[in-house]
């Protein structure tokens, strides 16, 4: 046997069979570990804007927003840990205060959770998406495209709320002036 097919052997022993039993690559490494930070840092950050949101609707969205995190959390260190990957760490738990204890000038305004929950979701999406296109186990993607999903019904229930509160500033609407015609 050749030096080539021996290679060659040896990297279809890799990864073939279980994916589960397939190395990461430094790439599905370095994704999953900072998702995993990120999904920690914003269920801080949801816990915190509980606190601030006086709509009940959009305190809803935090709620689910803040569950989704936690499972996809749970998920990825379970992941990391089984291939021997150090967890990032978590920040504490934000304490629950009443809207009424926080000065008005210091409070998040419901329309600007509201964007600020777009936005994360929008930033969830692409890092999805990118998890999902650098990744040659099966696994890791597929959990990625669950994740990506759920993102993604979310993010239009958000929009819609949005729509509904009157939130949403859209940019400078364009029109096809030969239709006007």
């Amino acid at each position: 046997m050749t030096f080539k097919q021996t290679m060659r052997s040896a990297f279809m022993g890799i990864l073939s069979g279980n994916p589960q039993e397939e190395p990461m690559h430094y790439g599905e490494v370095f994704a999953t570990w900072s998702f995993l930070l990120t999904a920690k840092g914003a269920v801080a950050g949801y816990q915190t804007m509980l606190n601030h949101a006086g709509d009940e609707d959009l305190q809803k969205l935090l709620v689910e927003a803040k569950e989704h995190c936690q499972q996809e959390m749970k998920q990825v260190e379970t992941l990391l840990k089984e291939n021997g990957i150090g967890l990032p760490p978590t920040p504490p738990e934000r304490p629950n205060a009443r809207i009424e204890d926080i000065p008005v000038g210091a409070r998040f305004l419901d329309n600007e959770i509201a964007a600020t929950l777009s936005a994360d979701i929008a930033a969830g999406l692409v890092a999805c998406s990118t998890i999902m296109g650098q990744s040659i186990r099966e696994d890791i993607a597929m959990m990625f495209g669950q994740f990506h999903t759920q993102k993604a019904t979310l993010g239009g229930k958000v929009l819609r709320l949005n729509k509904e509160k009157g939130w949403l500033i859209p940019p400078p609407l364009h029109y096809n002036k030969s239709e006007d015609c």
